[in-house]
């Protein structure tokens, strides 16, 4: 299943190296998507706790906070298999990756970044399961009068659509109103602005976006089982 293996439980992530080192040539990033196996079964709400974990105290470890915003967006697109966007991202971080990889890279000062592989892919031996449902705000039907403006949002899947929205929205809101739209998954959904992840409390007015720019949506549909 190759050389990666899973970073054991209360382990903290490495800390970037010295900012005078440096990276020499990038290389493109690689198309292919690590392959790893967990020391444990891990479920989906696992492995996004994990995530969430890493992405939460990496920024304390030296580095920019910008650009572990980007390699975060980067990672997302990665697994979203939208590999034009993610390499648009690190170019537009002036992000360095010597071996085409995310696990190692460094960004224009020379300062090293590493990503651990659970944040790039799913383990081989995920556990599926429907997840997050506790935690999900109950759908909740926005009366019309508040609507302002047709939102355009492009989905990794390459469709373009328009959601009714206000500036009062949250992007929570808008996730479901994608789902009730396209029946996509709130927890399937990613959504980024000018290179970063919006976060489900944040409302568009916080985004500065304008009716005439466009949301990218990374749809990230868990893979089905194998029998």
């Amino acid at each position: 299943m190759g050389s990666c293996v899973g970073r054991p439980r209360g382990e903290r992530p490495a800390a970037p190296g010295h900012p005078r080192k440096r990276a020499g040539r990038s290389e493109p990033l690689r198309k292919e998507r690590p392959k790893w196996k967990s020391d444990y079964p891990m479920t989906d709400g696992q492995l996004r706790s994990k995530r969430d974990e890493f992405w939460d105290t990496a920024p304390a470890f030296e580095g920019r906070k910008e650009i572990w915003d980007a390699l975060k967006a980067a990672a997302c697109a990665v697994e979203a298999n939208d590999h034009g966007l993610a390499q648009a991202i690190i170019d537009g971080a002036s992000i360095t990756l010597p071996h085409g990889s995310l696990t190692e890279c460094y960004d224009e000062l020379g300062t090293r970044y590493q990503l651990p592989v659970y944040c790039l892919a799913p383990p081989v031996n995920l556990i599926l399961e429907r997840s997050g449902d506790e935690n999900r705000e109950p759908p909740e039907p926005v009366p019309s009068t508040r609507r302002e403006f047709l939102l355009k949002v492009r989905l990794s899947t390459g469709k373009d659509l328009k959601l009714s929205a206000s500036m009062a929205d949250s992007i929570g809101q808008l996730k479901r109103q994608l789902h009730a739209q396209e029946g996509i998954e709130p927890s399937w959904q990613r959504w980024f602005f000018s290179g970063k992840l919006l976060t489900d409390r944040s409302r568009l007015h916080e985004t500065r976006i304008q009716k005439d720019f466009v949301i990218q949506v990374i749809v990230n549909q868990p893979l089905a089982p194998r029998t």
